[in-house]
């Protein structure tokens, strides 16, 4: 993280018009990459609408050349962002792909995996910024120390000890965990939602770093908007977090033991098995889905694990679920519905902010955002009055 005080630059940063010869001069290169991978564009994009080369635009984000002063507006324009977001002189966060587990890897294109990790690297800005007046939840992870998460003999190397762990550090009882994402969030992980539209969501699922400082789960709108998926997702990415701090993206044996992870964090063994049904009996099933939040195809999972079930018999059993589901039998259940499963950490932070005198407009300055930007990561509603015209 880059966090220079250099007082010429703030107050570039901070005055209300900077001018484009000042902002030149203070140019951030790593700034133009993290706006153009929040806008899911190619540097060829750029150089046709700035009217330039692709070469020029790869000098400006490797820092050889800069900008023209008279090319600064423009390149604002094009990227949607302010003129001083691509000043120096605020911390940023340095993220990237290899030091970010994504549930969906290998159906992530790259430039996917691009945007979903700037928008991490802006959530950690954001985060930064409010906790610098608002003291937030410490974290309280095994083995996590400021951006890394170290060895510890507390976790077992297992994924379900693992979990068990957890568990027990966290002073949850054997029963249900009754809000997932609002129990993350009291341990001080940051946990947000990553705006997409349907296309993309389909092929980002969701992503986690320990690599800041404060770990950081990233939940996308499943494709099903199911909240029972939604905590198994969260869960997940905590058992990355936990298990797979300290080692690179991308192995599939690490999604292996993160879904481990989560259903033993979601549904403990010892205490699911008394309550499974011998059978594949879709009512019980159903009660225990509404007891301990997560799927009926988790739950005929664990049946399967535990001998409860054949393997013949739960391929039958999930064939007849999908028949049932594509009967209106089991629907899914928004997310919407349920409060304790939606982020609010940074809202909560934000609001107690503003009672000492923070706004939409001072943070929006102090990041170099626009303002609708900050609504939007904060999850704050537009309070500008809408403008309808009749024809």
């Amino acid at each position: 993280m880059d966090d220079s005080t250099d007082q010429p630059r703030l107050r570039l940063l901070r005055a209300a018009a900077p001018a484009p010869a000042g902002v030149a001069s203070a140019f951030d290169p790593a700034r133009l990459t993290q706006a153009r991978h929040l806008a899911g564009m190619t540097k060829k994009d750029i150089a046709e609408g700035l009217g330039v080369t692709p070469a020029a635009v790869g000098q400006y984000e490797a820092g050889v050349t800069r900008p023209r002063p008279e090319v600064l507006p423009r390149l604002a324009e094009l990227l949607d962002v302010p003129l001083a977001f691509f000043a120096a002189g605020r911390p940023h966060a340095k993220l990237d792909v290899s030091v970010t587990h994504f549930r969906s890897l290998r159906s992530t294109r790259a430039y996917q995996r691009d945007r979903a990790v700037a928008f991490a690297s802006q959530v950690w800005e954001l985060t930064h910024a409010l906790e610098k007046r608002v003291q937030m939840p410490p974290v309280d992870l095994p083995g996590f120390a400021g951006g890394e998460v170290l060895p510890t003999d507390e976790v077992p190397a297992d994924p379900a000890g693992a979990a068990r762990a957890v568990r027990r550090r966290w002073g949850l009882a054997d029963g249900p965990v009754a809000h997932l994402v609002r129990l993350l969030e009291s341990r001080g992980i940051v946990v947000t939602m990553l705006p997409l539209d349907s296309a993309e969501a389909a092929r980002i699922d969701a992503f986690s770093t320990s690599r800041l400082p404060r770990p950081l789960i990233v939940l996308t709108p499943d494709r099903a908007d199911d909240v029972h998926r939604h905590r198994f997702t969260a869960a997940h990415e905590l058992g990355h977090l936990v298990l797979h701090g300290d080692t690179a993206p991308g192995d599939v044996q690490h999604e292996r033991e993160a879904d481990t992870f989560a259903a033993e964090f979601l549904t403990p063994r010892a205490s699911i098995a008394p309550h499974l049904p011998a059978r594949a009996d879709f009512t019980a099933l159903a009660r225990l889905r509404d007891t301990w939040g997560v799927s009926i195809k988790s739950l005929l999972y664990r049946c399967r694990e535990l001998g409860l079930l054949s393997g013949s018999s739960a391929s039958r059993a999930y064939q007849r679920l999908n028949v049932l589901r594509g009967q209106g039998v089991f629907a899914d259940e928004p997310v919407t519905g349920f409060p304790g499963e939606q982020p609010v950490l940074l809202t909560r932070a934000f609001e107690l902010a503003a009672q000492h005198g923070l706004t939409v407009d001072n943070l929006a300055a102090e990041l170099c955002w626009h303002p609708r930007r900050v609504r939007e990561l904060l999850n704050l509603p537009d309070t500008r009055p809408p403008l309808r015209l009749v024809p």
